[in-house]
């Protein structure tokens, strides 16, 4: 229908208006949209996570020979890279995992 067309001039003002207007309802139907998916999807987010899914990659186990491994970089015997290659995790988990477990478990039993 040429009197909804969105493209090309418009010579008079009626032509104009019913431009914009049509834009601004297609607008406004794109935008709802948006919003109903996001909110769908919240939604089911929000099942998953009552039905016990988890999201996300899972972690990683500590090595057992981890605090042995630790005990060397931290007398400078080791890098942490080092440290990381005999663990075969990468570097920066073996820093995050130095800095957040603290107590060796052999010194709990």
């Amino acid at each position: 229908m040429p009197l909804l067309s969105t493209t090309g001039t418009h010579e008079d003002l009626t032509s104009k208006f019913i431009a914009d207007l049509v834009l601004q309802i297609l607008s406004y139907v794109a935008q709802t949209e948006r919003e109903s998916i996001k909110e769908r999807q919240r939604e089911g987010i929000e099942a998953a996570k009552r039905r016990g899914v988890t999201f996300g990659r899972p972690r990683k186990k500590v090595p057992e020979n981890f605090f042995d491994v630790k005990a060397l970089w931290e007398s400078g015997k080791i890098s942490s890279r080092q440290a990381a290659e005999q663990l075969g995790i990468s570097q920066e988990t073996f820093l995050r995992w130095r800095r957040t477990l603290r107590i060796d478990p052999a010194a709990v039993r």
